[in-house]
């Protein structure tokens, strides 16, 4: 008996979070906001990958782009020949998983 009443509060909070408008927001919190350079290709200088790139004689490219759900974000590196601007090697992309704010207290 007891199973059956976890399973159906289970499915009512599923159904609930899911078909509400708002109510996830404001049960667990929105999203971290987007970086502003979504979707652009921008030259990493300095740090440790951008340092080993250099030292390669080779330029480091990132770009973050946004899954079809809305919930992570995918990492693209690249890497360029400085003179001829062709890629030579491609990083495999990185999954990054978007953390959320916590809800403001009532």
């Amino acid at each position: 008996m007891l199973l059956f009443a976890v399973a159906g509060i289970a499915a009512y909070l599923l159904l609930f979070l899911s078909h509400v408008p708002g109510a996830r927001e404001e049960r667990l919190g929105e999203y971290e906001p987007l970086p502003e350079n979504l979707g652009r290709w921008t030259v990493v200088v300095g740090g440790e990958p951008g340092q080993a790139s250099g030292d390669e004689g080779l330029v480091r490219e990132e770009r973050l782009l946004l899954q079809e759900g809305g919930r992570r974000l995918i990492k693209q590196v690249r890497y360029r020949h400085p003179e001829t601007r062709e890629i030579v090697r491609v990083d495999p992309e990185e999954l990054i998983v978007r953390r959320r704010l916590r809800p403001a207290p009532r």
